[in-house]
């Protein structure tokens, strides 16, 4: 029983953190939205700030079951790049998906999202996570895969850019869409066009298998 209070207090903390931000939001808050005391809440986590550090180590939990889900490689960059040009280019697009997936639909991981957003100009731990988990990080690592394919830093970064921008821009537009059940489908098609145009180069420069 301990376990899913546990588990209720830091889903419903992260929800709290996705509306009115981590900053805006305190221990009184949480144990009211529970409906227990401020006094048991204590029982279960001592501040907020471990609270954070268990819904951070539940995302990178997450990640790692995901990424095994779809066979892709967990490995430093320079060896996940290795790998990735041995991965099927479906299973590639599978992933890709299931990314965006996890990042609007999934309640917690959305939820995680929202409070980045929220919270990136604000708080600079906050901030660098944003960095990592949805911005800078995802981008120096899709640079780190194109690099095996790309002639040169600035290439690589380039198709990195190509790739992940319009995905971090769907984020966005997915949280605003009436519909947004025609959300993925636009990234679906934009997946397919940039593998196309990889493939050709691949092809063209005798790379591909």
């Amino acid at each position: 029983m301990s376990g899913d209070t546990k588990e209720r207090i830091l889903e419903t903390a992260l929800e709290l953190f996705a509306q009115s931000g981590y900053l805006g939001t305190s221990m009184s808050d949480i144990a009211k939205q529970l409906g227990i005391t401020k006094g048991a809440l204590y029982k279960h986590y001592k501040s907020k700030q471990e609270i954070l550090d268990c819904i951070v180590e539940r995302m990178n939990q997450m990640d790692y079951e995901r990424a095994e889900e779809y066979e892709m490689p967990e490995t430093e960059p320079d060896g996940f790049a290795e790998a990735y040009l041995q991965t099927p280019i479906a299973q590639i697009h599978d992933y890709s998906m299931a990314q965006f997936d996890h990042w609007t639909k999934e309640t917690f991981s959305a939820n995680f999202r929202k409070m980045l957003t929220l919270e990136q100009y604000r708080d600079p731990k906050l901030a660098q996570l944003h960095h990592d988990y949805l911005a800078g990080g995802p981008l120096e690592y899709m640079a780190a895969i194109f690099r095996k394919l790309a002639d040169s830093d600035e290439t690589a970064m380039q198709l990195a850019l190509e790739f992940y921008g319009p995905m971090y821009l769907l984020y966005s537009v997915y949280d605003g869409a009436e519909d947004k059940e025609s959300i993925a489908p636009l990234l679906d098609t934009h997946i397919n066009r940039f593998i196309a145009k990889v493939e050709s180069v691949y092809r063209k420069d005798g790379n591909a298998t």
